[in-house]
C-alpha cells in the first residue's frame, strides 16, 4: 500500500480542530458526524474504494483477483464504526494497530457479511493497515497523545533494558563448577579512571559526573562494556549513585559498534549475542552509524515495532538521551573515520545529550575526539583493593545459587585461599589486573577445587585445559555437530591462528583468512581432518573453545590478548624460530610473546634467545638496542633453568641501564618488573636528583618486594623523593607500607594521600598528619572519625564532591586553616570561619 496515499485518505476521516491537551474520544473527532462534520456517510464508500485501490496497485495477486465492491462495502462499514467506538485517542494509541483493529472489528460485527474467505482475509489486512495509519494520525495530531505514548513506551523500554543488561557475563569461562553469569548488582565493581595527562585516579562514577562527552579508553577485559551495562541499568531503574544524579530521567541507548554493519546481512546463526538483545531471524543491519530512529533496530531491540514514530528523535532533540557507544575498536579500521564523523555530527545536531564512547587505546589516537569537546579518560588497572573486592564479589555472586551448607563452606574456603594466593604469588598478582583476568582466576581456582598452579606457563596450561577439554567432558556434553577434538589438536590449530596474527602484526584476522589458514594445516593434524573440513573445524573452535570470538562480522580474534600471545609463543618455540623473535624484539607488541617463549623454551634455547637479545646489531638504533637488553633482563624471571654464565652476562650488560638519567627513562623501567629491583644501585651514596629517579622506578613496580628497596629511600630530606614515596601507598600492602614507609617520612610540606578507609585508619594509627590529601570517596562521617583533629591543618579533597556542598563538618578540626578542592562546586556552604578555600583552576 502507498503510505502517503493512505495517510491522506485517513486524515480526511477526521476533523482538524478539537482539544489537543487532554484525551479525546475518537467518536467526537470523526468528520462524518457531529457539529463540525466535513463528510457525509455517503463519502465513506468513496474513501473505502480509494483505500482498496491503493492496496491493489501494490500488486497483491489474491487481492487483485477479488471483487472490489464487496471488499469496499465491508471496509466502509468498518470505517463507519469509528463513530461508535468507546475509546479515547490515548487508549487507542496504547493498544497498538493489531488490538485497535480487533476493537474496531467488534464495533462492526456485520462488516464481513457476504464476503468469501479471500475477501475476508483482504479486509482484515486492510483494516489493520488503516488502523496503523489512524493511530499515527492521532499521535501526530496531539502533543498530549505523543507524550502519553512516549511515556508508556519508555516505561516498557526501561524494563527491557534492565532485563537485557542486568547481568555480568565473562565469556569463555563456562565451567562445570563455576557460574559464568551473575546479577550485575552482586558482581559489579566500581572501576577507577584517570585523566589523560595524569592526576589522581577516581571512581568512574565520579569521573563521569557533570561531563556530557567522554571518550573512555581501556584495554581488553578492563570492564568498559560492564560499565556501559551498569550505567544503562542504573538510569533505566532511576537508581543512581549520588555523583550521577544528573543522569536521572535520561533514556539510555546502548549502541555496541560491532552492530553497525554495512552489508545489510544478519550475523551467522548460532553465535552468542553479548549485547543484551537476541537477534531475530533475518533482522536487517543498519548501514554505518544509525540515525536516531534506527538506534533500537541496530541493537535488535525485540519491540522495535512498538517504538512511537519519531520517539528517538524527540528524546535527543529535548536533550534527554544517554548515548553509550561501546567498542570503537570493533569497527573495521577503515570505517573508524566514518564513525568519528558521526560522533562529531550527532552531538552537534542534538546538544544537551550525554555521550560515553569506549575503545581500546590501540584503536584511536590521542585527542581523537578532543575537537568535539570529548574528555578523554582511561580505565586504571585494578588496584590491590579492587582485586580483593572483585574476588569477594565474585564469590558472593556464586553463593546465590548454592543451598548446600557444605558447598557454601567450601566456597568460603576457596575465597580466602585465593585472596592469599593473589597477595603472595607474584605471577597471580600480575595477572589479576582487570576484571576479565580476575574472573578467569576465580573460575579456575574454584573449578580446580581451590588449587592454582605456580608460574605463568603452568597457569596458562591449566587455563587451556579447563577451556579446551574439561568443561565439556565434565558436563557430559555430547560432541556438538559430531566433532570431538581432544585438547592437543585444538591447541595446535589455535596456535596456527595466533602465529598468523603475530607474523602479520594483527590482533584479529578475517574470517576467510582464518578458515584458509586452518585448511592449510589440517592435513598435518589427521585427528582433526577426519572430523570435518576447515569451515566446520573453524566453527567448532569458535563455538566450543571459549578462546575465540567474532568481534565484528567477518573477523575473528582471541577473547583476551594474553591467550593470543601465549599460543603464539608456543608456536614459535615449537618451530625453533628464535631468530624470528630476536629480529622483532624491539617492537612493543612482541614483549609478552618473548617473555612467554623464555618460559616455554628449553635451557639451551633460553640461552640462545637471551644472548641474541644482548648481541649488537649493525642495523639497530640505540633506543632499540637498549630495549632489547632491558627485555633480556625482564625475561630472566621466566627462565626455569638457565646457564649461570648467561644470567651473569645479562646482569652485566644491563647494570648501567638501570641508572636512568631522566624521569621518563625511570618510568620506562617499570615494565621490566620485579627483576629490576635486583639491579638498581644502592641509593645510599647517590644525589637527591638521582634518588628521585630511582624512587620513580621502584614505585613503578607494583610488587610488595619494592618496599624493601624503598625503605632505603624513606629517610631522604628531598621533598621530591618523599612525595614520590607518599604517593605510591595505594600500590602496596596498606599496613606494611604504612609501618615501613609512611611512618618514617618527614612531614614537612608533604601531603599524605588517602584513597580508602583502610589507609585512613592506618594513618590514624600513625598519629595522623597535618596535611592530608583525600583521593577516595570517603564520607564526612568517616573523615571526621578517621582524621586526627588535633593535628590536621591542611585538607585537600581531590575528588568530585557533587553540588551544594555542606562543609559544616569541618568544624570538628579546630586547627584547620586551608581547604583545597579539586573540582568546582555550585554551592559550597558551612565553611568554618578562618578556613581558606582554594579551588583548582580558580
Amino acid at each position: 500500500m502507498d503510505p502517503a496515499a493512505i495517510a491522506t485518505l485517513v486524515q480526511e476521516l477526521f476533523v482538524a480542530d478539537g482539544p489537543v491537551d487532554r484525551p479525546v474520544r475518537i467518536a467526537s473527532l470523526v468528520a462524518f458526524q457531529g457539529d463540525h462534520r466535513t463528510l457525509t456517510e455517503r463519502d465513506l464508500p468513496r474513501i473505502a474504494a480509494a483505500l482498496v485501490n491503493a492496496e491493489q496497485r501494490q500488486g497483491h495477486p489474491e487481492q487483485a483477483q477479488a471483487q472490489a465492491q464487496p471488499l469496499t462495502d465491508a471496509l466502509a462499514r468498518t470505517l463507519h464504526a469509528l463513530g461508535t467506538v468507546d475509546l479515547d485517542d490515548v487508549r487507542a494509541v496504547r493498544l497498538g494497530p493489531e488490538a485497535f483493529a480487533r476493537h474496531l472489528a467488534i464495533a462492526a460485527p456485520d462488516a464481513d457479511e457476504g464476503l468469501n474467505a479471500a475477501d475476508a482475509r483482504s479486509h482484515a489486512s486492510l483494516r489493520e493497515a488503516v488502523c496503523a495509519h489512524i493511530l499515527r494520525f492521532l499521535t501526530i495530531r496531539s502533543p498530549f497523545v505523543t507524550a502519553a505514548e512516549d511515556a508508556a513506551f519508555e516505561e516498557r523500554y526501561a524494563q527491557d533494558i534492565i532485563a537485557a543488561h542486568d547481568h555480568l557475563t565473562i565469556y569463555g569461562i563456562d565451567l562445570a563448577h563455576s557460574p559464568d553469569s551473575w546479577p550485575l548488582d552482586a558482581a559489579y565493581l566500581s572501576l577507577e579512571t584517570e585523566a589523560d595527562g595524569g592526576g589522581p585516579s577516581a571512581p568512574a562514577e565520579q569521573a563521569l559526573a557533570g561531563r556530557e562527552r567522554v571518550l573512555l579508553w581501556g584495554v581488553a577485559g578492563s570492564g568498559k562494556t560492564t560499565l556501559v551495562q551498569r550505567l544503562a541499568v542504573s538510569v533505566a531503574r532511576g537508581d543512581l549513585p549520588a555523583p550521577l544524579a544528573g543522569l536521572r530521567g535520561r533514556v539510555p541507548f546502548v549502541l555496541p559498534v560491532r552492530r553497525f554493519r554495512r552489508d545489510g546481512l544478519p550475523e551467522p546463526d548460532g553465535l552468542p549475542e553479548p549485547d543484551g538483545f537476541p537477534e531475530p531471524d533475518g533482522f536487517p543491519e543498519p548501514d554505518g552509524f544509525p540515525e536516531p530512529d534506527a538506534f533500537l533496530s541496530a541493537v535488535r531491540y525485540p519491540h522495535t515495532a512498538a517504538q512511537p514514530p519519531g520517539w528517538a528523535e524527540r528524546v535527543l532533540s529535548h536533550g534527554r538521551g544517554l548515548l553509550l557507544v561501546d567498542g570503537v575498536d570493533e569497527a573495521p579500521e577503515d570505517e573508524r573515520e566514518r564513525l568519528r564523523e558521526a560522533l562529531r555530527e550527532l552531538p552537534a545536531r542534538y546538544p544537551g545529550n550525554v555521550w560515553l564512547v569506549t575503545s581500546r587505546p590501540s584503536a584511536v589516537r590521542e585527542n581523537w575526539l578532543a575537537s568535539e569537546r570529548f574528555t578523554e579518560l582511561k580505565l586504571s588497572p585494578l588496584s590491590r583493593e579492587g582485586v580483593t573486592a572483585f574476588i569477594r564479589r565474585w564469590h558472593a555472586a556464586a553463593r546465590q545459587d548454592i543451598t548446600d551448607r557444605a558447598d557454601l563452606d567450601r566456597l568460603s574456603g576457596y575465597e580466602e585461599t585465593l585472596l592469599d594466593a593473589v597477595r603472595i604469588t607474584r605471577d597471580l598478582g600480575r595477572l589479576a589486573t582487570n576484571p576479565l583476568m580476575c574472573g578467569l582466576l576465580c573460575a579456575l581456582h574454584r573449578d580446580r577445587r581451590g588449587y592454582l598452579p605456580h608460574g605463568r606457563k603452568a597457569l596458562y596450561d591449566a587455563a587451556l585445559s579447563m577451556l579446551l577439554e574439561r568443561r565439556d567432558r565434565e558436563r557430559a556434553m555430547l560432541p556438538p555437530e559430531g566433532i570431538d577434538l581432544p585438547q592437543e589438536p585444538k591447541i595446535r590449530l589455535l596456535q596456527k591462528l595466533a602465529h598468523w596474527m603475530l607474523v602479520n602484526g594483527r590482533s584479529e584476522m578475517d574470517r576467510t583468512t582464518a578458515v584458509e589458514t586452518l585448511g592449510r594445516h589440517l592435513p598435518a593434524i589427521p585427528h582433526a581432518a577426519r572430523q570435518g573440513g576447515p569451515e566446520e573445524i573453524y566453527r567448532h573452535l569458535l563455538n566450543r573453545t571459549g578462546l575465540l570470538r567474532e568481534p565484528t562480522p567477518g573477523s575473528v580474534d582471541f577473547v583476551h590478548r594474553t591467550f593470543q600471545d601465549y599460543l603464539s609463543a608456543r608456536a614459535v618455540v615449537e618451530r625453533h624460530d628464535f631468530d624470528f623473535l630476536i629480529d622483532h624484539a624491539h617492537l612493543d607488541d612482541w614483549e609478552e610473546v618473548i617473555r612467554m617463549s623464555v618460559a616455554l623454551a628449553r635451557p639451551d634455547e633460553c640461552g640462545y634467545l637471551l644472548e641474541g637479545l644482548l648481541a649488537a646489531r649493525k642495523d639497530a638504533r640505540p633506543v632499540h638496542a637498549r630495549h632489547r637488553k632491558l627485555l633480556a633482563a625482564a625475561c630472566l624471571e621466566h627462565a626455569t633453568e638457565l646457564d649461570p654464565e648467561v644470567r651473569s652476562r645479562v646482569h652485566r650488560y644491563t647494570r648501567d641501564l638501570v641508572r636512568p638519567t631522566s624521569l621518563e627513562a625511570a618510568r620506562a623501567l617499570g615494565w621490566i618488573g620485579p627483576i629490576v629491583l635486583e639491579m638498581l644501585p644502592d641509593p645510599g651514596g647517590v644525589s637527591d636528583e638521582e634518588a628521585h629517579r630511582l624512587a620513580v622506578t621502584a614505585t613503578s613496580i607494583a610488587d610488595d618486594r619494592a618496599i624493601d628497596y624503598l625503605v632505603r629511600l624513606r629517610d631522604r630530606a628531598s621533598w621530591a623523593v618523599r612525595a614520590q614515596l607518599a604517593g605510591a601507598w595505594r600500590r602496596y600492602d596498606t599496613d606494611r607500607y604504612a609501618e615501613e614507609i609512611i611512618g618514617h617520612l618527614d612531614e614537612r610540606e608533604l601531603d599524605f594521600p588517602v584513597s580508602d578507609l583502610a589507609e585512613l585508619r592506618a594513618l590514624r594509627r600513625l598519629g595522623g598528619r597535618p596535611c592530608v590529601q583525600i583521593a577516595g570517596a570517603l564520607t564526612p562521617e568517616q573523615l571526621t572519625e578517621g582524621l586526627v583533629a588535633e593535628r590536621l591543618t591542611e585538607l585537600w579533597l581531590a575528588y568530585d564532591l557533587g553540588a551544594d556542598l555542606d562543609l559544616s563538618w569541618l568544624a570538628a578540626f579546630p586547627r584547620l586553616h586551608t581547604l583545597r578542592l579539586s573540582h568546582r562546586n555550585t554551592g559550597v556552604t558551612g565553611v568554618p570561619e578562618g578556613v581558606q578555600v582554594i579551588v583548582a583552576g580558580a
